[in-house]
């Protein structure tokens, strides 16, 4: 399949921007596989559309402060993106115009050495550990088709109510419509609730450039199945009980570490699995997920789990309908 196979049009005024004042407010659209039908609903009715007995599960990765805004020269601003740890001292980072050697200045308290590691990877190289100049100073690193500057308040509105493991730089987006008032209803609805990590990592802000899927490489992130959440996954499975995700953050990770029979071993490690049209789902039976970009490799997952045509045609009612697109938009429940 191509690429141009899973492209629609977005308005900009239909991407969110900003999160609604309350996370379990948002739109809810409901996507039945079987009878290939539509409806709408609020996030906060999901209780009531979960059935007793299934199992939900969490990524519970926390987004880590990782943008950082510093000087050059002593005078021109120049931010960086850091996207993995490598060491105390150093990063890989994303930025724009780099220049090996070069020396960023982070506000006279800290500074960096940017340098080359392989053709089109770049480190920064700390003087010093730079934890509590990230925490303090960092800044939550939106999107970039959030088109505004991080706010303070991105510190807790970009991040799951269950976050726990630093390490993702972006937010498994379809977790931040979840609250602990949600939750608990959903518990006391006869409903399991498990969690893994996957740290969501730089890949998520690269393009497919290909036109032809297969010829695109994912990039590979680090993803942890706990004993605890393999068992339940198992005997889920077993009793006939659905599985149902939370983001295609969770689809990728249980789908990676399953065997041919959709058996979980506890596991931890990279994952560079891509999901599109053809894959054989082993474990995943429902998914909770935000409406993405066109062209995009979340896209062709959701497509791969409920069928290219279905999706576009729920995208085109989406849009007709007003629905909030992208990390901070509105929400999709397939079952």
């Amino acid at each position: 399949m191509n690429t141009s196979d899973f492209d629609y049009q977005l308005p900009e005024e239909l991407i969110a921007f900003y999160p609604l004042p309350k996370r379990e407010h948002c739109k809810l659209m409901i996507l039945d596989r079987e009878h290939q039908t539509i409806d709408h609903r609020r996030f906060y009715e999901l209780p009531g559309l979960l059935r007793q007995g299934d199992l939900l599960v969490l990524n519970n990765t926390k987004v880590i402060p990782a943008r950082l805004f510093g000087k050059i020269d002593g005078k021109k601003r120049f931010e960086i993106l850091l996207t993995e740890r490598m060491s105390a001292h150093a990063w890989k980072t994303i930025m724009r115009n780099p220049k090996n050697g070069m020396i960023v200045d982070f506000n006279g308290v800290l500074k960096g050495k940017i340098v080359r590691d392989g053709k089109d990877q770049w480190l920064v190289e700390f003087d010093e550990n730079p934890d509590e100049h990230i925490e303090r100073f960092g800044k939550m690193p939106l999107p970039p088709y959030i088109r505004r500057d991080p706010e303070e308040e991105d510190r807790v509105s970009y991040q799951t109510v269950y976050a726990e493991k630093e390490g993702a730089i972006a937010a498994p987006t379809a977790g931040l419509h979840f609250t602990e008032r949600l939750l608990n209803e959903i518990k006391s609805r006869g409903v399991e609730i498990s969690y893994l990590t996957l740290h969501v990592g730089e890949g998520t802000f690269k393009p497919v450039k290909v036109e032809n899927i297969e010829d695109h490489d994912m990039h590979a992130e680090y993803a942890e199945i706990p004993e605890e959440t393999a068992l339940r996954v198992n005997r889920a499975r077993s009793e006939g009980r659905r599985i149902i995700a939370a983001g295609t953050t969770v689809v990728r990770t249980l789908e990676s570490y399953a065997d041919e029979n959709g058996n979980l071993q506890p596991r931890r490690g990279l994952t560079a699995l891509f999901i599109r049209p053809g894959f054989r789902f082993r474990v995943v039976n429902g998914l909770i997920t935000n409406f993405h970009l066109p062209r995009s490799t979340l896209l062709m997952l959701i497509s791969a789990f409920a069928g290219r045509e279905f999706v576009l045609r729920a995208y085109e009612e989406a849009k007709r309908t007003g629905y909030r697109f992208l990390s901070y938009g509105d929400a999709m429940f397939i079952a």
